[in-house]
């Protein structure tokens, strides 16, 4: 999707527009434990790789919450489209499964964390099944909707030049599901975000952007919690333009046929 300047300059005034209503507001609080101002923030993202509050800088606490989303996340991505695209092209895959995915689909990621500490203990790895959780039902949901609504027509043009079953899965319903596909990781990799902020404010853990605004919250440091939701932010819109990216480079012809 192309921008033109006055669509750049409405997405330039709205955030001007949130930071001066940020900055009136904490002026009047006068309050930096209820709200610090917009130069207290500023202070610690323009130092990321100063310690903060002895667990690390921002940029070390970054990192880790990032490998861990990406470890949860693709581990979710490996497992939920195949088995997304096995639901959708098969009924009888489908049927086996589906009462299963929608009895466990709706409990809450949190929910999970008793099993998830008794089954892995304290750590990294608790961390990254509470995040696969959170990624691995958006990604099949949509990866099942995707196959399911390729049209017939295709199909039956397929099979019309010879194709077998497996062609048709791999050189027809696999390409044209993949947009949904995508849109699955794009959701995916945002609550994925979510849950590594909620695993990282569990017991055990010593590192990582939640970590660290729970650490900071507790010492009353708002300009850190603040500053760290911000690069949280920031890396999930990087995270999620990336996806975007592969969308409009590789699936154009999508918005062609609507």
């Amino acid at each position: 999707m192309n921008l033109n300047l006055k669509d750049i300059g409405l997405k330039i005034f709205s955030v001007i527009c949130l930071l001066v209503f940020w900055e009136g507001l904490a002026i009047y609080i006068n309050n930096p434990v209820i709200l610090p101002k917009i130069e207290d923030v500023l202070n610690v993202l323009i130092h990321p790789y100063v310690s903060l509050l002895g667990t690390g800088s921002l940029i070390d606490n970054a990192i880790v919450s990032i490998k861990r989303v990406l470890l949860g996340f693709i581990i979710a991505a490996i497992l939920a489209v195949p088995i997304g695209i096995l639901m959708g092209y098969y009924r009888v895959v489908y049927n086996f499964l589906d009462t299963i995915i929608e009895l466990i689909r709706p409990i809450p990621p949190l929910a999970w964390v008793p099993l998830s500490l008794a089954w892995f203990g304290i750590g990294d790895v608790s961390m990254i099944f509470i995040i696969f959780i959170g990624a691995f039902f958006p990604i099949l949901i949509n990866t099942i909707s995707g196959v399911k609504s390729v049209p017939i027509p295709l199909i039956e043009a397929a099979l019309t030049l010879g194709a077998k079953g497996r062609d048709i899965l791999l050189k027809v319903i696999v390409p044209a599901s993949s947009p949904y596909i995508l849109t699955g990781l794009r959701v995916g990799i945002g609550i994925a975000w979510m849950c590594v902020v909620a695993a990282e404010m569990l017991p055990g853990s010593n590192s990582g952007l939640g970590y660290l605004i729970m650490y900071a919250y507790s010492l009353s440091r708002m300009d850190v919690v603040i500053a760290s939701m911000i690069v949280i932010g920031l890396i999930g819109l990087v995270l999620d333009k990336i996806l975007r990216f592969i969308e409009d480079k590789y699936f154009v012809w999508k918005k062609m046929m609507k």
